[in-house]
């Protein structure tokens, strides 16, 4: 038990040897405006910050969430395919399927896929 306790010992203070060197080492000296000041998807940070943003933007983020869900969602059905019914995991995933290509003919219908005008 005292070697237990003497391994885990001598591991954390390796550990905190290691993370004060590379605090130490990581410092920088120079102060840089350009490096300080916060990144905004490349608006200029120095300006107004009530700029008008793209509504398509949000639009496009939105439909990659869903169908970045989509797959989540799909790869266990995938995985269970052979320890479930036959017969519930299709109407299961047609019924998904047919869901998620209502909502693809959606956006597409009201020009949602459509970037340029």
């Amino acid at each position: 038990m005292f070697s237990i306790t003497l391994i885990a010992l001598i591991i954390m203070m390796i550990s905190f040897i290691v993370m004060l060197l590379a605090s130490i080492l990581s410092k920088k000296t120079l102060v840089d405006r350009e490096k300080s000041s916060p990144f905004e998807c490349g608006f200029d940070p120095k300006s107004s910050s009530r700029l008008p943003f793209s509504l398509r933007f949000f639009l496009i983020t939105i439909i990659f969430l869903i169908f970045d869900v989509e797959i989540a969602l799909i790869l266990p059905m995938i995985i269970i395919f052979k320890m479930s019914n036959l017969l519930i995991w299709m109407i299961t995933s047609f019924i998904f399927i047919i869901i998620l290509l209502i909502g693809l003919y959606h956006e597409w219908n009201q020009g949602m896929l459509n970037w340029s005008n």
